[in-house]
């Protein structure tokens, strides 16, 4: 999938949360219906069969409840793509990456041929890993670790970038070729952001084959890496990136441009992002995989930034300024066809059975606004639990969608409509996470949580379905139907 990834480390965030996020969209032309659901462990698939690669595994009889995202249509699978297990570890999987010729050529993608001599996807990918994965870690980094085995033992059929949270810390894990990875520690002060490339720029070879503080990998990698003469750099300091990524034209339209921007949001004094003088432009292929921002990021800021099609610039396929033949040119990161945002915050300060949110919006994120739930929970309400197939606006994931539809057209006469929903939803949305923070923390009686989460959707239904009503009629006043004498 074509997502957009920003992990923010602990001290770097606004309140002390570890925060994982990701756009989870589509491929070109694709459009696929998402639902949030809780799975309970007698509901966990065993075994597990997938429908791209038909792989069967055996699973562990033993599994943790989780919520993920699954597709709404699964003829190709669940698709979990994100969530959050009852020990409080949150994953998001995957970010599709990039890889070069070379590694390919050394460790190739896993397929088979079919009886007619076709190849066919081999081992596992984004449709398996949450599925696989989720359920049986209490950490972070055994997400980690688990994931490694899986690589080890089956392969994999694409490249991915998979991200682990839990209180403590983060962990981002790239795969490289059909069989090797290499994972690394988020650094409490940093933020990361990953735009659909290989990200990695360091890398410390004895940490993560010694102590593993903040570095671990294949057990083979540095053989793999000298006997494939992958290390491309020249002063010695050994830079993932340039050794296992892309540097494509393809890139500078694609990727480079949005982590641009987003670095460009995060840290605008420190560095020139514009002009002849530019640290960094669009088509930087060195733009940093983290860095400290310059001022803490809060919710806020991660779901503009997703929601973004580079505003303010002359990039902006919506703008009004700036040479006309600039806007467009890039991939937006708040693209039609994202399914939805997941953002798991897992907070320090508050009861263990509330500490992780799952901050979720349907739809592209240019058009609708995030809502916050208890992770810790039975099972999540029907208007994001029972997405149909059929479009209908009884239900979240399709009222944004028509939304969305609705207002691109109309960009300049809706926008103030959704920036004016934005604010109302999330402002009304976390204030019931305040206060039933403090309800459960006197209390401590689960339902609470399950009450709270019912609240927020209820609230989120009827601002969406005042917006839908709103923008509707924005819509139909430009009609190219439309004729502005009445009958008498």
């Amino acid at each position: 999938m074509s997502c957009t990834t920003i992990l923010v480390g602990k001290r770097a965030s606004y309140d002390g949360s570890t925060i994982i996020a990701r756009n989870d969209d589509c491929p070109s032309g694709e459009f696929h219906a998402k639902k949030m659901v809780v799975v309970h462990p007698e509901n966990q698939p065993r075994p597990y069969r997938s429908k791209i690669s038909r792989i069967e595994i055996e699973l562990p009889e033993e599994c943790l409840r989780y919520t993920c995202m699954p597709s709404v249509d699964d003829k190709d699978g669940i698709w979990g793509a994100a969530g959050t297990n009852s020990e409080n570890v949150s994953m998001t999987a995957t970010e599709t990456i990039t890889t070069n010729e070379r590694v390919l050529a050394a460790d190739p993608l896993c397929f088979r041929k079919d009886e007619f001599g076709n190849l066919k996807p081999d081992g596992i990918g984004e449709e398996d890993l949450l599925v696989l994965i989720l359920p049986y870690i209490h950490s972070a980094r055994e997400g980690v670790l688990r994931l490694a085995e899986l690589l080890e033992t089956y392969g994999t059929y694409e490249s991915n970038g998979i991200a682990f949270a839990d209180e403590k810390e983060i962990w981002w894990v790239e795969t490289i070729g059909g069989h090797h990875y290499i994972a690394r520690r988020v650094p409490d002060d940093r933020y990361v952001i990953m735009p659909n490339q290989f990200g990695m720029d360091k890398f410390d070879f004895e940490d993560a084959y010694g102590q593993k503080r903040e570095n671990m990998c294949s057990s083979d990698l540095r053989f793999f890496l000298e006997e494939n003469h992958l290390d491309l750099t020249i002063d010695g300091e050994f830079n993932p990136r340039l050794a296992f990524g892309s540097h494509s034209d393809a890139d500078h339209v694609y990727n480079t441009p949005r982590a641009w921007f987003m670095a460009r949001y995060l840290n605008p004094i420190g560095y020139n992002w514009e002009g002849p003088n530019a640290n960094f432009t669009p088509l930087s292929d060195d733009i940093p995989w983290s860095l400290v921002p310059e001022r803490k990021i809060t919710i806020e800021d991660i779901k503009y930034l997703l929601s973004s099609h580079y505003q303010g610039t002359p990039y902006d396929p919506y703008g009004k300024f700036g040479d006309p033949s600039m806007r467009g040119a890039y991939r937006p990161i708040g693209i039609s066809r994202t399914s939805f945002l997941s953002i798991h915050q897992t907070r320090s300060y508050v009861a263990k059975e509330c500490a992780v949110i799952e901050w979720v919006a349907f739809g592209s994120n240019a058009f609708n606004a995030i809502i916050p739930l208890y992770a810790n929970v039975e099972d999540i309400p029907d208007y994001l639990s029972k997405t149909p197939k059929i479009p209908s606006t009884e239900y979240w994931y399709w009222a944004n969608r028509v939304i969305g539809a609705l207002a691109d057209a109309h960009f300049g006469s809706c926008e103030h409509l959704i920036e004016r929903y934005r604010q109302s939803l999330q402002s009304k949305a976390m204030a019931l996470i305040r206060q039933n923070d403090d309800v459960f923390g006197k209390y401590m009686e689960s339902n609470i949580l399950e009450e709270a989460n019912k609240d927020i959707v209820a609230l989120a239904k009827k601002e969406t379905d005042d917006l839908l009503d709103k923008v509707l009629y924005a819509a139909s006043c430009h009609m190219k139907n439309g004729y502005n004498r009445s009958d008498n």
